[in-house]
């Protein structure tokens, strides 16, 4: 399976690499395979032969294709690979932990459907930026791959050791089944992480009413989303109907996570951040969350009620992670980057993005909780939640979209000088963030507007603490933007006309 390599850089999605099957061609994953381990290599100051370098995938149909041909590619370059076959993200990426990996690749799409897929790259590190995914595709596009050692090797089984001992750590219990008497349903979306009811039962957890168990790259079942509102009814049903204490969800690779508690309300977005910001701060009061841009007012608020600091970064994974990386070095005690998507990185996990880490945090916290007869949701208590929110995707049709989309951020900064009712954010980091006083309440509404970090799109995320203000956003938005052509307003009109207000 070939393809055009003039096709190659318009495959990149942020910091990592992402397209339609059909556009990830053998070729490509072979090339981009010999690219990596001699990128690595150069920044190692080493050989490619001196590297080890492992290799796993999520359950899609084309991971095993496009798993061999990486190798292939790989073992070209004289570099040792490690095939931990179908396994998960934060598993495959911890091999440069534990098992002396120099960097890995896993070969997923994440949540997206099953046609799609991707690579993601790591190094000791950390993940690679964007930039560097730019480097590694101009290298497969101009490599001449030469034809060679591959080791099986068990990720998974590491992986479990690790998450293992961080439970009895955390619970400082060396029983067999510290996880004894709690209930929990793992919805896994048919996605790699299936394993981990057998994980928890080994560890004395009830996990009957889990679902959606075997890997199946076709997602037959849900979406597997964290951010989905249909795979999120689908556990909260789940959970309810058995009567569980919690639930968790994962995606495809296993990097992002929610939960449902046990009354079916969904823990996810804004009270997700909350939730394993309250834990963290109810033993460790003063420490700084790092956090994406698009996180509530209400959020900000309750950080600072626990006795933290809610540092807002800008959407992307990568970018958070960096950034609370970067204030650690400045002594600053940040221990946590986390997204509203569901990534979330802890500082005492090598800041690895790692969704299922998260949950096993918070499965401990809620063993400890339900011996004082306590419920997770009781964390929660004085999280204000907005009244109204929407989120708007505004497709750039103009040839440059970064240029259109600064033309649209520089209306708005501009109008935000000749009305006073409109402040710029403090911690505006990305895009344009402005805050309204509706009614008595300040702050009470605010909107963001950023371009997407994986696509030519503008996202709107509005939230109001006061009903109506949505609307009134919006309507005020279509008058200061009704002339723009290079940015379609269609989605922005429509919510105007009484869709998804």
């Amino acid at each position: 399976m070939t393809s055009d390599p003039s096709t190659w850089p318009r495959l990149k999605s942020g910091s990592s690499i992402r397209g339609d099957e059909a556009l990830l061609s053998d070729e490509f994953a072979k090339k981009l395979g010999y690219a990596f381990a001699v990128w690595l290599a150069e920044r190692n100051h080493t050989t490619p032969d001196r590297l080890k370098i492992a290799v796993g995938c999520d359950p899609r149909a084309s991971g095993p294709r496009l798993k061999a041909a990486m190798i292939d590619g790989l073992t070209a370059a004289d570099s040792d690979v490690l095939d931990c076959g179908l396994s998960t993200t934060p598993a495959v990426f911890s091999t440069t932990l534990d098992a002396d990996a120099d960097g890995a690749v896993m070969i997923t799409a994440s949540h997206l459907p099953p046609r799609i897929n991707g690579f993601k790259f790591h190094t000791r590190e950390g993940g690679i930026a964007g930039e560097d995914v730019d480097a590694l595709i101009r290298r497969a596009m101009e490599a001449r791959v030469p034809v060679r050692l591959v080791v099986p090797h068990d990720a998974l089984r590491a992986y479990q050791d690790a998450l293992r001992a961080l439970v009895r750590r955390k619970l400082e219990d060396d029983a067999p089944k510290p996880l004894l008497g709690l209930h929990v349903v793992v919805d896994a979306g048919n996605g790699s992480g299936g394993f981990y009811a057998d994980f928890l039962e080994s560890l004395g957890a009830w996990v009957e009413g889990s679902q959606f168990l075997k890997p199946d790259g076709a997602f037959p079942n849900h979406a597997p989303n964290p951010e989905s509102p249909e795979a999120m009814r689908a556990l909260s049903k789940a959970v309810v109907k058995n009567e569980a204490d919690l639930g968790v969800l994962f995606d495809a690779d296993c990097d992002r996570a929610a939960i449902v508690l046990s009354d079916g309300r969904l823990v996810n977005k804004n009270r997700l951040i909350a939730l394993t910001a309250a834990m963290l701060l109810s033993r460790q009061p003063g420490l700084t969350i790092v956090t994406d841009s698009v996180t509530s007012t209400g959020l900000a608020r309750f950080i600072t009620e626990w006795g933290g600091t809610h540092y807002r970064f800008k959407r992307g994974y990568r970018a958070v992670i960096d950034e609370a990386i970067r204030l650690n070095e400045e002594g600053i005690d940040c221990p946590l980057a986390i997204e509203t998507s569901g990534h979330a990185a802890f500082r005492d996990n090598h800041f690895l993005d790692d969704g299922m880490y998260l949950v096993t945090m918070l499965i401990c916290e809620a063993m400890d909780l339900k011996r004082e007869g306590k419920t997770l949701y009781s964390l929660l208590d004085g999280l204000q939640e907005p009244v109204e929110s929407l989120e708007l995707r505004l497709d750039i049709r103009a040839d440059d979209p970064r240029e259109a989309a600064q033309e649209m951020i520089e209306t708005i900064l501009s109008h935000t000088l000749e009305d006073p009712s409109w402040r710029l954010a403090a911690d505006n980091r990305e895009g344009v963030r402005i805050l309204f006083d509706f009614g008595a309440e300040v702050e009470s509404a605010w909107f963001q507007l950023r371009m997407s970090v994986h696509d030519p799109v503008m996202a709107l995320n509005l939230e109001s603490d006061v009903p109506g203000g949505v609307k009134w956003m919006l309507q005020t938005l279509a008058a200061l933007l009704g002339d723009c052509k290079e940015i379609d307003l269609t989605p922005l009109r429509r919510a105007l006309g009484g869709e998804g207000t």
